[in-house]
């Protein structure tokens, strides 16, 4: 059960440095929303992470609704992060080229 504290760890650093990224890119919108795309990508990971940490940990039925609800909105997170991230990545590159 090593993998799920560095998964933790890893998502919440990433989170961090997107956030710190969005930051220092200035006045690009498009390259700030990409950013920031991916960093839900980051904070939907580390949702699903905690979630299931908390309920290996626990075991209660609390620790369950709780991982539940957790999942669900990690797991929006991510499919909403993905989505976005592959959509203003094609308008960066469309933009770029």
């Amino acid at each position: 059960m090593v993998i799920i504290p560095i998964i933790i760890v890893l998502s919440l650093a990433m989170y961090l440095l997107y956030k710190v990224q969005i930051l220092r890119l200035g006045e690009d919108p498009l390259k700030q929303v990409y950013t920031n795309s991916k960093a839900r990508i980051a904070l939907g990971l580390f949702m699903v992470a905690i979630s299931m940490n908390i309920y290996i940990v626990y075991q209660t039925k609390l620790a369950l609704y709780i991982t539940i609800v957790f999942i669900i909105l990690g797991g929006a997170q991510l499919v909403y992060g993905y989505k976005t991230t592959r959509f203003y990545g094609k308008q960066l590159k469309e933009r770029n080229s």
